[in-house]
């Protein structure tokens, strides 16, 4: 899977903290190879946000991102469940 960054993902990522961004750079590793392993808990949205799709960090974190095609992900934000606002 080929995964694209948006400049709000970078601007978010940059603010978490050390141990977060270790596991978001295990999350994105495992992402890379199958976008559905069961580890991500990967789900689509609904709502105003019903285009997108999201996956688990940890309790407390997501990625929320966009299929742009079968072979390209761009993930939009990193965060809690602020960024679902």
């Amino acid at each position: 899977m080929n995964i694209e960054y948006s400049p709000k993902f970078f601007r978010m990522y940059k603010k978490l903290s050390k141990d977060v961004k270790k596991l978001v750079e295990e999350k994105i590793e495992i992402f890379g190879k199958n976008p559905f392993d069961v580890r991500l808990k990967t789900h689509k949205l609904s709502g105003a946000l019903r285009d997108y799709w999201s996956f688990w960090i940890n309790q407390k974190y997501r990625i929320t991102f966009v299929f742009w095609d079968s072979e390209t992900a761009r993930f939009h934000s990193v965060g809690d469940h602020d960024i679902y606002q």
